[in-house]
């Protein structure tokens, strides 16, 4: 009975240690809606944006002002090919 408390207890305590914090992807573009029925931060382009919010519902697309768009650090460096040249 103990091995099995202190069994348990380990698994949690690793569990919560490695455990990572989730972070709101935030997208550039939001439909809303008309008569305050809501909004919808999760469109990539303005396209897909139009066409969740088309005219026949009343909703309009806007950017999202929360969006901060990739950091410096989200960027891998681009990596440059070597040309082979030959020799003859």
């Amino acid at each position: 009975m103990r091995l099995r408390l202190l069994l348990t207890v380990v698994m949690i305590g690793a569990a919560t240690a490695t455990a990572t914090r989730a972070e709101p992807i935030e997208y550039p573009w939001c439909a809303n809606f008309a008569d305050g029925a809501g909004a919808n931060c999760g469109f990539v382009s303005y396209e897909q944006c139009r066409m969740t919010a088309t005219p026949g519902t009343g909703g309009t697309c806007d950017r999202n002002p929360f969006y901060k768009g990739p950091t410096t650090a989200d960027r891998k460096p681009a990596v440059r090919k070597k040309r082979r040249v030959k020799q003859d």
